[in-house]
């Protein structure tokens, strides 16, 4: 039998961790070819993750330029990957989650009538401007993809209510969890070594916090909520990763800069992210993926949105809305601090993600499909 052709295309350091599982397991299987094309719509977070998985790119469009706006990164991701498709004329395009090139991949595709399969499809806000343009993505990429591999039942309903024909859409668990349970070690050593010297006796919170729509006026007034409660409880220290971009940084700078019960460092890599959530006290977070890789580890999470589209956590508890005030975001904290009864019901939480096999059952998916078709 010919092999599958797969081409797996991402951009950023989110979707390289979720993907890095399925490559993986395309690389193993005996009927398939992999190949990976990454934008470089991040970059040198992206190059961490492909250097932590062992993942060489077969091309590299290398886009990201300094000030890149939405609509560049559309451009230039649809001109790239239309010339990698085209190039390598794979049997099947897979695209994940919620970027701009998860968008562009799928339209690429469409324009050279290959099937596209999307990991981690049917997420949904409901609100086009939240999360941005991540909300908006999601939808146009669905419109244009043959195989949603959906995460969980929640996201499978989604789809159908949205005229998505079921037997198109594949329940398989989220990647992330494949990819934290590779990373976690009992006796890890971190890389940054700052990470090496925290007080294990403090109860120890992960801080990210960086999204578009959160930039400005509304990140300022929730950082004074969080330095509030570090103010208030001395027994919690917070390590925050600050994500490089200008307006995130000195907006941490400005907050944190003489609190003594936080550290702001570098951008971690994701092996490093992984087994410092493992042991946390709780986290703290705007991000999507991470809420997920913390309920796979029984870690309570506060999500500094007004929404979230994985609302599955949200119903097994695992994670609440902490709003993106600086009432909102300090009561959020004061009640994980003084109520054990609704901390412990937070961590002991089911994780609705997955058992960690999901990339398994995608490629399955894929190979039975083309094997049906020969």
């Amino acid at each position: 039998m010919k092999k599958i052709k797969v081409l797996s295309i991402f951009g950023t350091r989110p979707e390289a961790i979720k993907m890095a599982p399925v490559i993986k397991k395309l690389k193993d299987h005996p009927q398939t070819e992999s190949f990976v094309c990454v934008t470089g719509q991040h970059r040198e977070m992206l190059s961490q993750v492909l250097d932590l998985f062992h993942i060489v790119p077969d091309i590299n469009l290398d886009i990201m330029k300094e000030k890149q706006t939405i609509s560049y990164i559309t451009t230039a991701a649809l001109e790239g990957l239309d010339q990698a498709i085209g190039k390598i004329k794979p049997d099947i395009v897979l695209v994940h989650g919620d970027t701009t090139t998860t968008f562009a991949g799928a339209l690429a595709a469409f324009y050279h009538q290959i099937p596209v399969g999307h990991v981690e499809a049917g997420l949904r806000t409901y609100n086009k401007y939240s999360p941005y343009p991540e909300e908006m993505n999601r939808k146009l990429t669905g419109a244009l993809t043959d195989f949603h591999f959906a995460p969980t039942e929640l996201s499978k309903e989604n789809l159908l209510k949205e005229g998505v024909k079921e037997e198109s859409i594949f329940v398989t668990g989220n990647t992330v969890i494949d990819a934290v349970k590779m990373n976690i070690e009992e006796q890890y050593r971190y890389e940054d070594d700052a990470l090496n010297q925290l007080d294990l006796s403090k109860k120890i919170v992960l801080l990210t916090s960086h999204r578009r729509e959160n930039l400005g006026e509304k990140m300022r007034d929730y950082f004074k909520g969080i330095r509030a409660a570090l103010e208030k409880y001395p027994e919690l220290f917070m390590v925050y990763p600050v994500h490089k971009n200008p307006l995130v940084m000195d907006a941490a700078k400005e907050a944190f800069g003489d609190v003594k019960n936080i550290k702001l460092i570098e951008p971690i890599g994701v092996k490093d992210c992984h087994n410092l959530m493992n042991h946390c006290y709780f986290v703290l977070t705007d991000s999507g993926g991470i809420q997920e890789e913390a309920s796979a580890l029984s870690k309570p999470v506060l999500v500094l949105r007004d929404t979230t589209e994985r609302t599955e956590a949200l119903k097994e508890g695992g994670v609440k809305l902490a709003g993106t005030t600086y009432r909102s975001v300090l009561d959020g904290i004061s009640m994980l601090m003084e109520d054990p009864v609704l901390y412990d019901t937070m961590k002991r939480a089911k994780n609705p993600y997955g058992d960690g096999t999901a990339s398994e059952k995608i490629v399955q998916i894929i190979t039975e499909h083309f094997k049906e078709k020969s």
